[in-house]
C-alpha cells in the first residue's frame, strides 16, 4: 500500500494498492510561480493510461510520500515535490517531483530511486559508534555532536540504512564555523558522505568594490542605520574583527556612507548592503521570488569578521564576510554576495546535496546566479564578467577564484565531465555546469568575456543570451532537480541535469526550439551526453551578447493545452502593445536606470526599438542590452535580435548609466516599435 499525504488544501490523500498509477494535481493551490520567461507553450498531454510497473516513483509498499512544495506554471501545468519515508525513516536523496499537465494528466517524474526499496531497519552499528566516527571525521575543533538520526540513504543509487550525525565547531583556521553532516553506513560503519552546512567561497555609499551607489537605510534617532526597509529589513553589522558575540548595526549621522577605501569600516558595509539588496532585487524582478527564502524577509550581513580572515560564508540564515589577508581586501564583492545567498535559494528549491555531482551543481548554481546578480546590478566599478571573486584576491595572486568560460583555468576545476568529476571537491566539480551555462548564454569560441572551448571536438554552441539561459536553469532547479540530481546518473535513468534542463527549455520555449537545441549542444560540448532525441535541421537562435531579464507572472491562461505537438514561438517584427517599468538608482550627479519592457500584445517580437524622452540635464554615458542614440533628449534604444523572440507576456530589461544635474527622474513617453507603452 502506498499513501500520499498532504496538508495542502485541494490535494486529496491518494491511496493506491501496489504502485502509484496517477497523481491528480489540477486542484492544487498555494504553489509558487515558476519562471515566466516566454509564455509556456502547450505540450502534448501525457497518456492517462496506468504507467507500467514499476511505478514512476519506484515505490514499494513501505514507502510514504508527503507533499513538500508545489510549483504551478503559467499554463496551469504543475510540479509537485514530495519527501519520501521508508517504514517511518526519512529517505535521504529520495525526494521526487511529479509533473502533470494543466488538465491533470501525468507528464513524468523527477526521481532518483527507480526501484522499490527492500531493507531491514535494525542497525548493526550503534548510535554511539556512529557519533564517534563523525567526530573523527571533523577537521578542526569540534564543540558538540548531535544524537545520530537513523535514515535510509539512496544518494549513491543503492538504498542503505545509515546514521546521520551533525558535528559543530570551528574549522582548522580557528575562525570558520563548521556544521558538518556525516552520513555513515549503519551496517558497516563506513562513511557514505559528509558535507558542511556552512558554504564558503574559499542613502548613498562608496564601497570598496562597487563604487558610489544608492543604498536603502532607515532613520534611527538623529541619524541613520544600515537596515534596508525596501528589501525585507535586512541589516548590515560590524563584527569588530571577532568571531563571536554581538554584531553592531552600522549607523551614520548624514546618510552618506564609506569612503571607497578600507580606511573607513563603512566602505565594506556599503558593498555588503548593496550586494544583499541587488541579490534580493534580481530574484524578485527576474523570477518573482520574494527574498532568498521566498517570504519577503531580508538577510543579515556581517562584515569585518575575524582577523585576516580571507573567506566569506553562508550559514543557512545570514552572510558573513572576512576582511581578507592582512585585513586589506574584504570579501564583499557583488558576485561573492550573490553566490553565497544563492545557496539559500538552492536549499529552498531543490535542496541539492552538498557532495558529489549534486554538490557541484549546487556550487555551480551559486556561481551562475552570483554572476547574474553582478550583471543585473550594473555597479559602476564592478561590471559583470563571468569570473568569481576577481575583486577579492582570495588567494593573493590577483586572479579570480573561478572562470565560468573556461573553468580549468583555475588549475583544479573540470571544464569537461569525466568519471572522476564526482570525486572532486564541489567547488571544482562545479566547473562542468559553469562551463555549460557560459556556452549556453554566450556561445563557444572567442567571446567578449574570454575564449570558451568545447570538449573532445564537439560542435560549436550558439548563444541564446544569459537571460534565457538563467531562466532555463532556474526553472530546472525549481521544478525538476531533486536533491541527488547529477550530471550523469547511471542508477536512475534521466535523473540528470541534461534531461531536466531540456525539460525546462521545452516548458519555457518549446520542444526543439532554438533554445532547446542550444541546451543539447552545450551539454554535449562539456562531455555530458544524453539519450534525448535529436531535433533535425532548424535555424539556430540569434546570436546575442545581451542579457534580457525575465519578468514573472502568476496569471494562468484560460485556455487549456491540447494534446497536439508543441508549437514554437515564431519571431515577428510586428507592432505590439507594451508596458514599461522604470527603476532609478541615483547618487550625487549620476544614476543607473533599468527599464523592464513587457510585451502585452498577442504577437511575438524579434527586432524592436524603444523610444523615450530623458529629463532635462540627463545624458547617457553607457548602457546594456541595447544601443542608445542620441544620448540625451529623445532617445531610441534598439536591439536587432533579443533572445530569438520576445513572446506575448514576456519581458526584457535594458538599462543605462547617465549623468544628471539634479533631476534624477525616470524618462517619459515610452513607445515600442512606434506604439505608446503604459507605465502602470
Amino acid at each position: 500500500m502506498i499513501t500520499i499525504l498532504s496538508k495542502r488544501r485541494g490535494l486529496a490523500a491518494l491511496t493506491v494498492s501496489g504502485s502509484i498509477v496517477g497523481v491528480v494535481v489540477a486542484g492544487v493551490t498555494g504553489g509558487t510561480a515558476a519562471t515566466a520567461a516566454p509564455a509556456l507553450a502547450p505540450t502534448p498531454a501525457a497518456s492517462t493510461a496506468t504507467p507500467a510497473s514499476p511505478s514512476p516513483l519506484g515505490a514499494g509498499p513501505d514507502e510514504t510520500f508527503t507533499v513538500r512544495r508545489v510549483v504551478t506554471d503559467r499554463n496551469g501545468a504543475s510540479h509537485v515535490r514530495y519527501n519520501r519515508t521508508y517504514r517511518g525513516l526519512a529517505v535521504r536523496g529520495g525526494d521526487v517531483v511529479i509533473h502533470s499537465g494543466a488538465d491533470g494528466t501525468y507528464r513524468g517524474a523527477s526521481n532518483s530511486q527507480a526501484v522499490p526499496m527492500k531493507l531491514q531497519v535494525k542497525p548493526d552499528v550503534g548510535a554511539t559508534d556512529a557519533a564517534a566516527a563523525a567526530r573523527a571525521r571533523f577537521t578542526g575543533t569540534p564543540a558538540s555532536a548531535s544524537r545520530p538520526t537513523l535514515l535510509v540513504d539512496v544518494t549513491t543509487g543503492t538504498p542503505r540504512l545509515a546514521w546521520q550525525t551533525v558535528v559543530t565547531g570551528m574549522g582548522p583556521d580557528g575562525q570558520t564555523p563548521s556544521t558538518l553532516h556525516v552520513v555513515s553506513d549503519a551496517r558497516s560503519g563506513a562513511v557514505i558522505s559528509s558535507f558542511d552546512e556552512v558554504e564558503q567561497v574559499a542613502g548613498t555609499g562608496s564601497g570598496v568594490y562597487s563604487g558610489t551607489v544608492s543604498i536603502d537605510t532607515t532613520p534611527s534617532g538623529s541619524g541613520y542605520q544600515l537596515q534596508d526597509p525596501a528589501h525585507g529589513n535586512g541589516t548590515t553589522c560590524d563584527m569588530n574583527n571577532t568571531t563571536s558575540g554581538s554584531c553592531t548595526v552600522f549607523t551614520d549621522a548624514d546618510n552618506t556612507w564609506g569612503t571607497g577605501t578600507t580606511g573607513s569600516r563603512q566602505s565594506a558595509a556599503v558593498d555588503a548592503h548593496f550586494g544583499a539588496a541587488k541579490t534580493f532585487d534580481y530574484y524578485k524582478s527576474t523570477f518573482g521570488r520574494n527574498g532568498i527564502f521566498g517570504d519577503g524577509h531580508g538577510v543579515a550581513s556581517r562584515v569585518h569578521y575575524g582577523s585576516s580572515y580571507a573567506n566569506a560564508f553562508w550559514d543557512g540564515a545570514k552572510m558573513t564576510y572576512g576582511d581578507g589577508t592582512g585585513n586589506a581586501r574584504p570579501l564583499v564583492s557583488l558576485d561573492v554576495a550573490g553566490h553565497e545567498m544563492s545557496h539559500g535559494v538552492t536549499q529552498a528549491l531543490a535542496a541539492l546535496t552538498y557532495s558529489g555531482e549534486a554538490g557541484g551543481l549546487n556550487e555551480a548554481t551559486s556561481d551562475i546566479f552570483g554572476s547574474m546578480v553582478e550583471f543585473y546590478a550594473a555597479a559602476p566599478n564592478e561590471p559583470g564578467n563571468y569570473q568569481i571573486g576577481e575583486k577579492d584576491n582570495v588567494r593573493g595572486d590577483g586572479k579570480p577564484l573561478r572562470y565560468l568560460y573556461n573553468p580549468s583555468l583555475d588549475g583544479s576545476s573540470d571544464s569537461c565531465w569525466s568519471s572522476g568529476t564526482a570525486a572532486k571537491n564541489v567547488h571544482y566539480s562545479s566547473g562542468v555546469a559553469n562551463h555549460f551555462f557560459f556556452l549556453l548564454a554566450e556561445g563557444s569560441g572567442t567571446t567578449t568575456y574570454g575564449t570558451s572551448p568545447v570538449c573532445n571536438g564537439a560542435p560549436a554552441v550558439t548563444a541564446i543570451g544569459r537571460g534565457a539561459a538563467a531562466a532555463i536553469w532556474y526553472h530546472a532547479l525549481d521544478a525538476y532537480f531533486t536533491s541527488s540530481t547529477r550530471y550523469k546518473d547511471t542508477s536512475a535513468a534521466n535523473n540528470d541535469a541534461r534531461n531536466y534542463t531540456l525539460r525546462s527549455a521545452a516548458d519555457l520555449y518549446g520542444s526543439c526550439s532554438a533554445q532547446y537545441r542550444s541546451v543539447q549542444a552545450a551539454w554535449t560540448a562539456v562531455n555530458v551526453a544524453g539519450e534525448d532525441a535529436g531535433c533535425g535541421a532548424s535555424p539556430s537562435p540569434s546570436p546575442t551578447t545581451t542579457t534580457p531579464t525575465v519578468t514573472p507572472t502568476t496569471t494562468t491562461p484560460t485556455t487549456t493545452p491540447t494534446p497536439t505537438p508543441t508549437p514554437t514561438v515564431t519571431p515577428s517584427p510586428a507592432t505590439a502593445t507594451c508596458r514599461v517599468v522604470a527603476t532609478v538608482n541615483a547618487w550625487n550627479t549620476g544614476l543607473t536606470e533599468n527599464l523592464t519592457v513587457t510585451n502585452t500584445g498577442s504577437t511575438a517580437l524579434n527586432g524592436w526599438s524603444l523610444t523615450f524622452t530623458l529629463p532635462a540635464g540627463q545624458s547617457i554615458t553607457s548602457g546594456w542590452n541595447a544601443a542608445y542614440a542620441p544620448t540625451s533628449g529623445k532617445v531610441t534604444a534598439t536591439n536587432a535580435a533579443f533572445n530569438g523572440a520576445v513572446a506575448p507576456g514576456a519581458s526584457v530589461s535594458v538599462g543605462f548609466q547617465a549623468t544628471h544635474t539634479g533631476n534624477a527622474a525616470a524618462p517619459t513617453g515610452f513607445a515600442l516599435n512606434g506604439t505608446a507603452c503604459s507605465t502602470a
